[in-house]
């Protein structure tokens, strides 16, 4: 895998050339929307909480494409200098109430980590391996099959990431990251203090807790699903390679135009991780370019929710598998075990 798509990761540079033009466009087609879909969610509310929904529902599509722009700039991506790319990371963290230095910290050690077995733990969603959770206590067990529940995942995990994860800093973090944290729960704040004194402090939070909640579950979604497929890649440390991690262990969600424009073509995730330098909107265009990368295998919409079934991974297969397929896995080879020890 590697020596095969030296060529495209060699090339990748070219597209990693940020455009202030592309760049302030985006921000212009992406925040302006926002700040519009909020005052007509908020005449909307004046009528009805149904007849607000459709907006709030747009506005989190908005809002999850001010966080690609966030993301880009943790990446230094978006602007093609530190300064640009850190302050509108900073205010677009707090729009989208994540705060920038502490998250882009974390992020980059799950970039450097990705698809590591030994190395997981670091920005990504928890996963034991078959043999893992076999071993495990059934206290441990219970804990693993609650976080991997969807409802818990995408109903509960938003507002334990916007009310803890986001809000409370670790004792490791640096100084940064913690001025970082404060800073953006002042933002928050002071944004929303504002927004109540103009619209009322109920409707503040209808509207925002709305937006920011649909977001969140569509987000994590996305997440998930970039990392979690039927043959995705994960590796020992001694056998490990960056290129084979970055392809084939970060999907190629392929969406319909209209999702992949409110995503930032986050989709191209194989890409992203191959070069976090490109810009999302040089992401397609870059793979494109490549005929090398057809091979990879996309995701699209309907099988991507087969990924709600993939809970543990089959170190021996390199497969993604499901509860009920782990168990009858592990009875088999303890079965051929059994009969080896009796010959």
């Amino acid at each position: 895998m590697e020596v095969k798509y030296e060529k495209v990761a060699k090339g990748l540079a070219t597209f990693q050339r940020a455009s202030y033009a592309r760049s302030i466009w985006q921000l212009a087609n992406t925040l302006i929307p926002y700040l519009l879909l909020w005052v007509l969610a908020y005449f909307a509310l004046g009528y009805s909480y149904w007849l607000a929904l459709p907006v709030l529902v747009l506005a989190s599509g908005f809002t999850i494409r001010t966080f690609i722009i966030f993301h880009d700039c943790g990446h230094q991506s978006f602007f093609p200098t530190r300064k640009a790319n850190d302050f509108w990371g900073t205010i677009t963290g707090v729009l989208t109430f994540t705060p920038y230095y502490y998250w882009h910290a974390n992020h980059a050690r799950h970039h450097a980590t990705s698809s590591n077995l030994d190395k997981r733990g670091e920005g990504d969603v928890w996963m034991m391996t078959v043999q893992e959770y076999e071993a495990a206590s059934p206290k441990d067990k219970l804990k693993y099959r609650l976080y991997r529940n969807p409802l818990i995942m995408f109903l509960l995990g938003p507002l334990f990431m916007t009310l803890i994860t986001h809000r409370i800093v670790r004792r490791k973090a640096s100084r940064k990251e913690k001025v970082s944290v404060y800073g953006t729960n002042l933002g928050i704040l002071a944004v929303g203090v504002i927004a109540s004194l103009i619209m009322g402090w109920k409707t503040y939070l209808v509207i925002q807790f709305s937006i920011l909640y649909i977001a969140l579950i569509l987000g994590i979604w996305l997440f998930y699903v970039q990392h979690q497929f039927e043959d995705v890649y994960w590796s020992r440390t001694n056998s490990w390679n960056f290129i084979t991690a970055s392809l084939e262990g970060g999907s190629f969600y392929k969406l319909p135009a209209v999702l992949r424009w409110f995503t930032g073509s986050i989709g191209y995730h194989h890409v992203h991780h191959l070069n976090p330098r490109i810009p999302n909107y040089n992401l397609a265009k870059c793979h494109d370019h490549f005929p090398e990368l057809n091979s990879i295998r996309p995701v699209n919409l309907f099988s991507s929710l087969k990924a709600l079934n993939y809970r543990l991974l089959d170190e021996e297969t390199g497969r993604m598998v499901g509860f009920g397929e782990a168990k009858k896995l592990h009875e088999s080879r303890m079965q051929r075990i059994r009969q080896a020890v009796n010959q």
